[in-house]
């Protein structure tokens, strides 16, 4: 809809310029066939009538002539306010930036690649998008009521229904990477699923469920992966009080921004010197002090490998250490240069 946006503001321009300029011809022809009088003193006439300045009659009028006059009053100064009072907002509401900022954000996300769609920016939304900017990931909003944005936070959104095929291409969904879905309903993200999965059968989907009975119907319908804050949220809030040190740590560990200690998922490109070298070879404990806790393979989750698991090509590794050194293994996975 930001093209819509658009069109609406400038029909709404021309409506009123047409308007006014529709008026001031009329009340131009009245006198002249009335009054019998020449082009411009007819304009002239019309001119400041409407705009109630004052000056002098400029002939006399006859009973006909005001009259017209009379007509001319009630119905131009009608349209005289609307023209005034549009144009003021337009200008002082900065539509015609909106309009250009607008436009700014459609180039923007129209160069948006491998990135993510976030339909919905509540509570969960913006957290959401929060840990995306954390991790300097590109994502997009799609916000089908007012969004409050810090002015700083710069986040590129689309005014409109997640459901609609129409703003997932707009967000670029046949070039994103993945779509996390956390509206209010089930059934609105239900609606999500199945046109993000039809408009891209490789895209990774996250959705939020609320009931029980969710969760299924979101995974039949395409969803990677579903996620009930609920549940969530009671799990937690029980660990909290059987496993409070275990809670502690993960929340230290998993935590954005945090510089001392970080878990990470650490993808191995072909291009690394990592691939068919050990954990102990690799120097990823020794050199860099980094734990790690598991390997994901081939859709498999290998716990606590030891120092002499082979690291392979497409491995996923779930790392613990300090955020700097982490930074220097994913560098390394990703075959930049010692």
């Amino acid at each position: 809809m930001p093209k819509r946006e658009e069109d609406q503001i400038r029909s709404r321009v021309i409506f009123s310029v047409a308007l006014l300029v529709l008026t001031i011809s009329t009340g131009t022809a009245g006198y002249t066939l009335i009054e019998g009088w020449e082009l411009f003193d007819a304009f002239y006439m019309t001119v400041i009538t409407l705009s109630t300045v004052g000056y002098q009659e400029t002939h006399s009028l006859s009973t006909a002539g005001r009259l017209f006059t009379i007509f001319l009053v009630f119905t131009g100064l009608g349209v005289v306010a609307y023209t005034a009072n549009y144009g003021i907002r337009f200008i002082l509401e900065g539509e015609i930036q909106q309009v250009l900022g607008r436009r700014k954000m459609e180039k923007r996300i129209k160069e948006n690649n491998n990135h993510y769609i976030v339909c919905g920016y509540g509570r969960m939304g913006r957290i959401v998008c929060r840990e995306l900017r954390s991790g300097h990931i590109p994502f997009v909003v799609i916000e089908s009521e007012d969004m409050v944005i810090n002015a700083d936070d710069d986040i590129p959104f689309i005014r409109g229904d997640a459901t609609r095929d129409e703003n997932l291409r707009l967000a670029g969904i046949e070039r994103a990477r993945g779509l996390v879905s956390v509206l209010s309903t089930d059934a609105h993200n239900l609606y999500v699923v199945l046109s993000a999965r039809g408009l891209n059968e490789k895209l990774q989907i996250v959705a939020r469920a609320n009931e029980d009975d969710a969760e299924q119907k979101l995974l039949r319908a395409g969803a990677d992966r579903v996620v009930s804050p609920y549940h969530i949220g009671g799990l937690r809030m029980a660990h909290s009080i059987i496993k409070p040190s275990i809670v502690d740590f993960l929340e230290v560990a998993t935590t954005s921004g945090n510089i001392e200690l970080q878990m990470e998922e650490v993808p191995i490109a072909k291009k690394s010197r990592l691939p068919r070298t050990s954990i102990i070879e690799a120097g990823i404990g020794k050199d860099l002090g980094i734990i790690i806790v598991a390997i994901k393979r081939e859709g498999n989750m290998l716990f606590n490998p030891t120092g002499k698991t082979v690291i392979k090509t497409g491995d996923i590794l779930i790392a613990l250490g300090e955020s700097g050194k982490m930074k220097k293994l994913e560098e390394l996975a990703k075959g930049a240069p010692l």
